[in-house]
Parts: structure tokens; C-alpha cells; sequence
């Protein structure tokens, strides 16, 4: 540390800067300084001469007893007069500066104590509008917001960590427990065992590879490759893909679609994704015997896909949270169905991430439930299908 910098830091704490407010008043008692001193010169310079013009018109003689007195009186009353005009003034002038340097510093002080505050974490924090005009108002409206944004993520984040810890505590308790029991001999490396571990670390790659999903998906709108795409050639596609795990389940899969349905403008790569999860979070609520459709239809200017089932269905106070990351309701998204409660929350991202929309709706417990995903059709696809529709109505 340099000498100078040393002083600086030793006179710090005992000489500030002055305020707003001081900074205000300052600059008004310039301003009234200057006013003052323009006005005295003018009319030292500018007044006298005037005055005895007057007087030479009226008939006062020149350098008479009379003009002297005159202008002596017109010198008393002008610095009288004007002299009481500016001490009026400047008095009225600081009352009126300091009232509002103090608003305005207050105001400024509070900004500042909050943006302290937001720093160290307080993000519960907001500020009172000032009401010192549109400008200082709005200041205070996007602080708000700014805290209230950070408040959401920072409560996000903590969500999120949780449920990560709460995911991965589990396998890896497991796996602990058995390499433990391995160590003190209790247990031996068995098939059993072998495929206990396996497992478990399956799901922990699978938890890891559906984490890197999510985070890929609430990003992919900048890493999408946007095509036309044939609807119909892509619900063919996941249906195929999806067939052998169906028939494995038990279930039945059904493809239904409007003919001559446009072409839609998106990631044909991420919708099959989006079809993919939701297909197999149906066959997943569905027991044997039970059935799965999936569809596609044309509902004005949007393309509407549903997926359908007649699985477990889904309680009226978990509808609202079934798309939360994490989230499983009692029975239709229990740990051990599979999944670690993220697929439906990448299948809302990437469909969001599209323009559209997803939801769901179902009865209750045992009455299945609806998937639907919305998606915008360009004018020109719109104008095409309502003339397939005319054209297949005639």
C-alpha cells in the first residue's frame, strides 16, 4: 500500500462526500448568488442613468439640490426594494430546495439501504414509491420487480437443490450400505447383489442424464433447429418407437390423426421428445389391459396433440403441480413407477420453448388422464388446413 493510499484510507471515515440534498442546496444558492449579483449590477448601471433623464425631462436642473435628493431616494428605495425581494426570494427558493433534496435524499437513501439489503441475500426487501414524478417512481417499480424476480429464483434454486439432495440421498445410501455389508463380510458378492448395484447406479446415470435434459430443454430456445415438420410422419415415429415397451406393459397404443393436417415450424427432434415423455409417463400410470391414444387434430389457428389414457389417473389437488420439476403425487408419480419426476417438467419446457402450450385434465383416481399440447400454426398453414377441412366437408 502506497503512502497516498494510506492517507486516504486514515481520512476516509472522517470526510465524506456531500449528499444529494447538500448538492441541491448548493447549487440553488448559486443560482440565487448569481441572480443577485446580475440584479444589483443592472440596476447600479442602468438604473441611475434612466432616473435622471426622467428627472431632466420633468424640469429638475442639472446638479440641483433637488435631483440630488432624488436620486439619493431612488438609491435607498431600489436597494430596499430589491434587496426584500431577494431575501423573500431566496429564503422561499432554500425552503422549497431543502423540502425536496430531503424527499429526494430519503427516496435515494432508501434505494440504497435496499440494494444493500438485496446483496446480502434479503430478498423479501421492497421500496415505497417516492412520488417525486413518473421518472423516480418507475425507479422504484423496477427495483421491486428486480427483488421480487430474484426472490422467485433464489426460492427456485433452494426447491432445487433440495430435491436434488433428496433424489440422490437414496441410491446412494443404498450403494453405501451394500459396499459396507461387502467390506465387513456380511454380505458376498452375489448375482443379487451385483444387480442391486447395478441398479442403483442406473439410476443415478438416469437422474444425472434427466437433470442435463431439463437444463438443455429450459435453454433450447437458442439451440433448436427449426424445420417443417410433418405431423403426421412424427406421431407415426414415437408411436413406433414406443411400440415395444407397450407391448411389454400390456398396453394398447393408439395412433389417430385428422388427414391432411399441415406441417408445423419447429425442432421435429425435441417434439418427438416431448411425445416420447408423455407416452411414457402414460404407459407408466397404465396397467395391463389398459390403453393409449394418441392424436392430432386442427382447433382454428393451433394444432392440438393429445395423449390419452386409462390409467390411474390424477387427484384434483395434484393437477396444478403435475408439470413441477420434482414434483409426484401419492400414486400417479411414486418412485418406484421409474422416473426421477422431471419428464413431464422437460416435456412443458421444450413445447413452451415452441410458442405453445401443455396441460392436463383428469376426473380423478382410476379415470385416466388427458395430456394436450398446443402448438401455433403459421397463417398460411391455417389458411391451407380450413381448405382441406371445407374440402372434406363437401
Amino acid at each position: 500500500m502506497t503512502s497516498a493510499e494510506g492517507l486516504e484510507m486514515d481520512r476516509g471515515p472522517a470526510w465524506r462526500r456531500p449528499g444529494i440534498g447538500l448538492r441541491l442546496l448548493a447549487a440553488q444558492a448559486i443560482v440565487l448568488a448569481a441572480g443577485a449579483a446580475t440584479t444589483a449590477v443592472v440596476a447600479a448601471i442602468v438604473g441611475p442613468p434612466l432616473f435622471r433623464e426622467h428627472l431632466h425631462r420633468a424640469g429638475v436642473p442639472t446638479n440641483s439640490l433637488e435631483e440630488v435628493h432624488a436620486e439619493e431616494a431612488y438609491g435607498y428605495a431600489t436597494v430596499i426594494s430589491i434587496g426584500g425581494a431577494l431575501a423573500v426570494s431566496a429564503l422561499a427558493a432554500l425552503a422549497v430546495s431543502w423540502y425536496v433534496s430531503r424527499r429526494l435524499q430519503r427516496s435515494v437513501t432508501e434505494v440504497a439501504s435496499a440494494a444493500t439489503a438485496v446483496a446480502d441475500g434479503r430478498y423479501d426487501i421492497r421500496v415505497s414509491p417516492p412520488h417525486l414524478g413518473e421518472d423516480f417512481d418507475a425507479l422504484a417499480d423496477a427495483f421491486n420487480q428486480m427483488a421480487m424476480q430474484l426472490q422467485t429464483v433464489e426460492a427456485t434454486r433452494r426447491r432445487l437443490f433440495g430435491d436434488l439432495a433428496h433424489e440422490i440421498r437414496t441410491p446412494v445410501a443404498v450403494l453405501e450400505a451394500y459396499v459396507e455389508a461387502l467390506e465387513d463380510g456380511v454380505r458376498t458378492l452375489t448375482p443379487q447383489t451385483a444387480a442391486m448395484l447395478r441398479d442403483q447406479t442406473r439410476r443415478l446415470v438416469r437422474f444425472a442424464s434427466d437433470v442435463a435434459a431439463l437444463a438443455q430443454a429450459e435453454e433450447s430456445s437458442t439451440s433448436m433447429e427449426w424445420n417443417p415438420i410433418n405431423v403426421d410422419h412424427l406421431l407415426q415415429r414415437c408411436a413406433a418407437a414406443a411400440q415395444e415397451r407397450f407391448e411389454r406393459q400390456g398396453v394398447a397404443l393408439r395412433t389417430t390423426a385428422h388427414t391432411k393436417l399441415p406441417p408445423i415450424w419447429g425442432d421435429e427432434l425435441r417434439l418427438a421428445q416431448v411425445l416420447a415423455n408423455l407416452l411414457d409417463n402414460a404407459v407408466r400410470h397404465t396397467a395391463s389391459g389398459g390403453s393409449v391414444e394418441l392424436s392430432a387434430r386442427i382447433d382454428g389457428p393451433r394444432l392440438v396433440i393429445g395423449v390419452s389414457d386409462t390409467g390411474e389417473g390424477i387427484a384434483a389437488e395434484h393437477l396444478p403441480h403435475v408439470f413441477e420439476r420434482f414434483y409426484r403425487a401419492d400414486n400417479a408419480r411414486d418412485r418406484e413407477h421409474g422416473g426421477a419426476g422431471i419428464g413431464l417438467a422437460i416435456a412443458k419446457a421444450l413445447v413452451v420453448a415452441h410458442g405453445g402450450a401443455i396441460h392436463v385434465d383428469s376426473p380423478g383416481p382410476g379415470s385416466g388422464a388427458v395430456f394436450t399440447v398446443t402448438m401455433p400454426l403459421r397463417a398460411s398453414d391455417t389458411q391451407r388446413a380450413n381448405a382441406a377441412a371445407r374440402s372434406g366437408t363437401r
